[in-house]
């Protein structure tokens, strides 16, 4: 019989790569149609409890990324944007 994957209670703790591939395992164990109902419903719970995690992270990842590229554009100077108020 399949086996359910040993998740840590915090899935914090589970490297990204680690988590996804957990993922990929309990997605593949209810393809199976091995378990029973009782383990199908743990192990869709424990893939919820994944995907929700790894989501959380691409988001804060995505939000970092937008601050280290929002960091990198150059703003225009004071002379470029006064440029219109000079005298001809």
């Amino acid at each position: 019989m399949a086996e359910l994957p040993k998740l840590p209670k915090n899935l914090d703790d589970l490297s990204f790569r680690d988590a996804m591939a957990a993922l990929d395992d309990i997605v593949a164990l209810l393809e199976s149609n091995t378990l029973e109902l009782e383990d199908s419903l743990i192990a869709y719970e424990q893939g919820v409890g994944l995907l929700r995690n790894l989501r959380s992270r691409l988001e804060n990842a995505q939000q970092k990324v937008d601050v280290l590229m929002g960091e990198l554009e150059e703003t225009e100077s004071d002379e470029v944007i006064d440029s219109t108020l000079q005298k001809a």
